[in-house]
């Protein structure tokens, strides 16, 4: 079950000029939409969203969501959070206001635990996804998935079928999806042994040795 974080969120205007003042003032500008009620502009405090998002991960992590000028807290889930491509500060943040009794469908990380046998043998351990998509009701979702890599031999695969979903969460993504695996590591060629099978050509025409041209003489 995943665990609620709480945050508060203040009203904004919605003018570029405003979106561009909040990143000087050490916020993030954010909107809340979803059934039911009217989409709002708001501004998060940047050290307390950059804190809760050290511990939780986006998709799957209910928000209790304090809005300035409402009497009670929002249940939200993050549906987006945008990041700058040069710095990587957060510049945008998408809230989904949901209903606790209502599924949904989130996408949680993956948690792997155990040591493969593959890889103790000298084998890769190979991840193909990194995020699965599930359906559940909020209080149901996770915020990672187990996945056990204890009997992973080399040359094996560990597929979406394979995986146990918590009780109360259903697996959406194609059952046949390849989770992780164990390759054989590729050998680079050794260097000295390159230079061993370079060969000089054979110059065409080249002189025969002074010696020779003497005894045909």
């Amino acid at each position: 079950m995943t665990e609620s974080a709480a945050i508060a969120a203040r009203l904004r205007e919605t003018t570029g000029k405003t979106n561009r003042r909040l990143a000087g003032s050490g916020e993030i500008p954010a909107v809340l939409y979803g059934p039911g009620r009217d989409t709002i502009s708001l501004a998060l405090d940047r050290h307390d969203f950059e804190l809760m998002m050290s511990h939780h991960g986006a998709g799957s992590t209910l928000v209790s969501l304090a809005v300035e000028g409402e009497k009670k807290t929002v249940n939200a889930v993050i549906r987006e959070v945008q990041h700058s491509p040069v710095k990587g500060t957060i510049l945008h943040v998408d809230f989904l206001a949901i209903r606790m009794d209502q599924k949904l469908q989130a996408t949680v990380s993956f948690h792997f635990v155990g040591e493969s046998p593959g890889v103790k043998a000298g084998g890769v351990l190979m991840h193909s996804m990194r995020e699965l998509m599930v359906e559940a009701l909020p209080a149901d979702l996770p915020e990672a998935l187990d996945v056990d890599i204890s009997e992973l031999e080399l040359g094996h695969a560990i597929t979406v079928a394979d995986l146990t979903a918590p009780e109360g969460v259903e697996i959406t993504d194609d059952p046949e999806g390849v989770v992780c695996s164990v390759t054989v590591p590729t050998v680079e060629p050794v260097e000295e042994e390159l230079e061993a099978e370079v060969t000089e050509p054979e110059v065409i025409g080249e002189e025969a040795p002074a010696e020779e041209a003497s005894e045909e003489a």
